[in-house]
Parts: C-alpha cells; structure tokens; sequence
C-alpha cells in the first residue's frame, strides 16, 4: 500500500438511491424504513410519516483482489453511510490505492491515511485510536508496539469470545424465564425457533473456542515453556478442565430440542443450560484474566525479532482455519470496531497479499440476499446495551 494522500475536487451529479447499493453484486443491502401504519383517530387517509433523514453517500473504487479494498470496505461498513462500491480493476483516478470519494473530497492512500480521513468526517464509532498510548493494560484497551503480536491477538480473541459468552448467557437466561413458552419478548421468535437459532450459535462459539484453545497450546506455550518449565502443563490442564462442561452444554442444546415447549422436563433442561453456560462464562473469564496476567506477559521475556512473531502469528493462523475464514463475521461481531481494525492489521503483518484478501473477503461478501454489513454494526448496539 502507498502511504501518499491526495485530495482532488471531483464534483458529480449521478442521482443517489434512497438505500444502500453495493455494486459489486447490484443487490440492495439497507433499505429504508417507513412506517405505513394508519391512525384512525387522526384521519381516513393520513399524510404518510416522513422518510428518515438519507444518510451521506460514500464512494469506494477498487479491486476486488486488493485486501487493502476489503479493508476499507469493512471498515465503512461501521460508519453511518451509504456505501457504493464500484469495483475496478484498474486505478482510479490515478492511483494504485483504493480510493474513497466523500462529495468533492477524493482520498487514496495508506490504510491509516483512509481512515483518519473517515474519522474525522465521521468520528462515531471512531476505528483508530492511539494503541500505543500506554503500557500493557488490557482491561483499558491500551496496546502498544513493544506487546508480541500473536499476544494482542491471543487478547482480542479472549475479548470476542468473552463478549460470545455473555450474549449466550443472556440469551439462556431469557429462555429460562419464558420456560420454554412462546410468550415473551415479541422480536423474538417461537420458543424452539430460539432454541435452535442459540444451538447454532453455539456450535460456532464452540468450534472458536477449541481453535483458540489449540492455537495457544500448539504455538504460544511451547515458546512461553523455555522461560517458564512446566508452564505448558499447567495450561493445557487449565484448557481440559472445562471439555466436559462445554461437551455438556451442547448435550443440553439437543435435548432441549426435541422436548416438549413448555413442559416442566424442558423448563428443567432449560434451568440446567442457563446454569452451566453461567459456570463456563464464570471459568473462561477467569482463564482469561490468569493468562493475562501471568502468562501471556512472558512472551516479552521470549524476545522475539520482529520476523519470529509474524511467523508465530501466522502459523496462529494456520490452526485456527475456521475462525479465519466462514467463523471470521461471528468472530469479528464480539469486537469494538477499535478492536476489529487493529485484528486485521495483525492480520496484514503476518500473512501475504493473496491469503489476507482472502481472510478478509470473508467480512464483505457472501450477501445471501441479506446486508451482510449489518453484524459489525448489530455488534456495536449489543456492546451498548451490555
């Protein structure tokens, strides 16, 4: 990627769509609302409700194939505006970097350089922040240059799956409380519908799971062991201890399938589930916190050239396959949009061109008829509510 900038004054005059237009498949993705209810205490045939307010119209031109282009277009996707991708081959008003164009505003350049650009037109939610601000405190959202990269990724994954987790008990709780029912909260769907929609949920926080478990024991404690023996042990056992209960929880999920909506066995079974995903949310945030605290910081100690810890996050890569590539949307949803931007320049650091356009595609393609670019911002809601 470049790191020059320009800004040329280019006005146009096409007519915009009142939705979302993603011209890379010509399908519609946001649609505006309307309300179409009538009052009949007001009039027969009232004045329709005003349309909301368009929101502002942002241009993406580049290559598909770029993972620079995929970049931009995911980061836009967490930014209030309508975005209209023309995908080009070939550089655009002469750059060899995707170009964004905001009214007469036309920015190309580094990644960085976008998205300041984007941050100041449109600061919420901002995507950069001054990671290297202060010293190791996770719990702040500090991170800075000195931390191995594959350590602010084993980090960032604990936060998704965190954020997984509650949203698991949540959902749990609530089905606990309904007993099985279809009466609650009208958004929601019948008690089953809800039931199987949570099982694959959890199926894929589950496979997440595992694979973040595999890649700390295969590539993060064999190098942590020769500053600390034994360590691996330690952590391994600390991995096993919770198979059983997360084995257990899946069990509950089928059983709570096929039981009778309703009954007292499935408002039990219900009880059981909410329980058990409550003990697991409870043991995994405190692995977490151990890891933290007194594992992951060791890593530092390991002293690594910059090439040995793009290679370790690499091959972190290597054995999260799932996570990183049809997992990666539900993955990136348990993430800040800060959070998010600075995975995927790990991501950058540590892999080719060809493999990061790739990792990246996942985030933006894929529509199945449906605005795929919803789940980062349904993220971001859901963090505000918790």
């Amino acid at each position: 990627m470049g790191n020059s900038s320009k800004t040329l004054s280019k006005k146009h005059s096409n007519r915009i769509p009142n939705q979302l237009v993603d011209n890379s498949d010509h399908k519609s993705h946001r649609k505006t609302s309307q309300s179409d209810s009538i009052n009949p205490f007001l009039s027969p045939s009232p004045a329709p409700s005003p349309a909301p307010a368009k929101l502002p119209v942002v241009r993406l031109y580049g290559s598909p194939s770029n993972p620079a282009t995929s970049y931009i277009r995911f980061a836009l996707l967490y930014k209030p505006v309508t975005l209209i991708y023309a995908p080009s081959e070939t550089p655009d008003f002469g750059f060899q970097t995707p170009v964004i164009q905001y009214g007469s505003d036309v920015i190309s350049g580094s990644s960085v350089t976008i998205l300041r650009y984007l941050d100041a037109k449109f600061p919420k939610p901002m995507l950069l922040s001054n990671w290297s601000g202060g010293a190791c405190d996770w719990s702040g959202g500090a991170w800075n240059e000195t931390i191995p990269a594959v350590v602010a990724a084993a980090v960032l994954q604990h936060r998704s799956l965190v954020w997984h987790l509650e949203r698991m008990v949540r959902w749990a709780e609530d089905l606990a409380a309904r007993g099985g029912r279809s009466k609650g909260d009208p958004v929601m769907g019948s008690a089953r519908m809800e039931v199987k929609k949570c099982a694959k949920s959890y199926s894929q926080l589950l496979e997440v799971m595992l694979e973040h478990a595999q890649m700390e024991e295969k590539i993060v404690f064999p190098v942590l062991e020769r500053e600390d023996r034994g360590l691996s042990k330690s952590a391994n056992e600390e991995h096993a201890r919770d198979l059983p209960l997360m084995n257990g929880i899946k069990e509950d999920i089928k059983t709570i399938i096929v039981l009778d909506s309703g009954s007292s066995s499935c408002q039990d079974a219900l009880f059981t589930l909410s329980t058990r995903l409550k003990l697991l949310q409870e043991n995994c945030k405190q692995h977490f916190e151990e890891e933290e605290r007194g594992i992951l910081p060791l890593m530092e100690a390991a002293e690594l050239t910059q090439g040995q810890q793009e290679r370790l996050l690499e091959q972190s890569l290597d054995v999260m396959p799932g996570t990183h590539s049809h997992l990666l949307k539900f993955f990136m949803e348990g993430l800040l949009p800060q959070e998010a931007m600075l995975y995927l320049d790990l991501i950058t650091r540590c892999t080719d061109k060809d493999r990061a356009g790739s990792i990246y595609r996942f985030l933006v393609e894929e529509h199945d008829g449906k605005r795929n670019e919803g789940r980062p911002t349904m993220a971001l809601l859901l963090k505000g509510k918790s």
